[in-house]
């Protein structure tokens, strides 16, 4: 389920804003794909006390070992995406401006939790 969620310009990187997202999310276990593979990130999740999952990018010098089994898990987050993308205009980024679009990703993403709580 969407717990957070930062709207950026189509050319910046996921990776550049990892650390924002996760300051102060407590979690036992960080899982994302190799484009999160930075020092930045798995230090920041390691000394926030997270085990970090995250395969390593084939051009690291030192390749980091992770769990493959946990990895698996990450369906979940595709699986979240995948509902949000059910709202039409989230898909489409129907909406003009940035504070729409952030109004409709909030909706929606209450709309989903709503689902669960309810």
């Amino acid at each position: 389920m969407p717990v957070r969620f930062i709207i950026t310009a189509g050319t910046v990187a996921d990776c550049s804003q990892a650390i924002q997202l996760i300051t102060e999310i407590k979690a036992e276990q960080l899982i994302a794909d190799k484009g999160y593979d930075t020092n930045a990130i798995v230090e920041f999740a390691a000394n926030n006390g997270m085990t970090v999952t995250i395969p390593p990018k084939k051009n690291r010098k030192i390749q980091r070992e992770y769990d493959k089994d946990i990895y698996k898990l990450r369906h979940l987050v595709e699986n979240a995406f995948l509902k949000l993308k059910r709202f039409r205009g989230v898909a489409t980024r129907y909406t003009k401006t940035t504070s729409a679009f952030t109004g409709a990703v909030t909706l929606a993403s209450i709309m989903l939790w709503l689902r669960v709580i309810a």
